[in-house]
């Protein structure tokens, strides 16, 4: 049996033993095995660029790797540092308008397709079907557009509409991820 991804994660606290002890076990399961990796990031922290640090050193091929929740920050430097670096960029929380506002997002994506990185970013929503800790009237109140149907009915017009081409938008969509997964 062969994991199809591994995940990971490096919080606000940084790399703690705990967090370092996974991620590096995470990095040696994909060295091998070739197996994709995606690490939840607070990217407020830089811990996308930890993240990567630790993985290499333990041979991980940077290129098949999603720095998850990147798409929270609109610090492109930081964003063309995790990109540079070879990792994926996650733009994957759209509809968590409570973290950054869509249109921040939207133009964030917008910016970085301009600078040439739409082979470095993935589009997702994070959204679940369930989540036992969120009543879901509250839920729908809070973050009304955290569902699965945002980025087709938003996220992509808006993307469109500012002036990313059906290219792009199929290269986030459908490249990116193949390649993400192809081994």
């Amino acid at each position: 049996m062969r994991a199809g991804f591994l995940k990971c994660a490096i919080e606000e606290q940084g790399l703690t033993p705990g967090v370092e002890r996974a991620m590096r076990a995470v990095g040696q399961a994909s060295a091998p095995s070739g197996a994709p990796i995606t690490v939840h990031t607070n990217p407020h922290t830089g811990s996308g660029l930890v993240a990567q640090r630790v993985l290499a050193e333990e041979g991980a091929d940077l290129s098949k790797v999603v720095i998850g929740h990147s798409g929270d920050t609109t610090d492109l430097d930081y964003l063309m540092k995790v990109a540079d670096a070879g990792s994926y960029l996650g733009m994957d929380r759209f509809g968590l308008d409570v973290l950054l506002p869509f249109e921040d997002r939207v133009a964030t994506v917008l910016e970085l397709l301009r600078r040439g990185y739409a082979e470095k970013m993935v589009l997702a929503h994070d959204a679940a079907c369930f989540i036992d800790w969120f009543d879901p009237e509250a839920k729908r109140q809070a973050v009304p557009r955290w569902n699965f149907r945002h980025i087709s009915e938003d996220v992509i017009p808006g993307l469109l509409e500012g002036g990313a081409s059906e290219q792009d938008i199929e290269t986030m969509l459908v490249s990116n991820p193949r390649a993400y997964f192809e081994r």
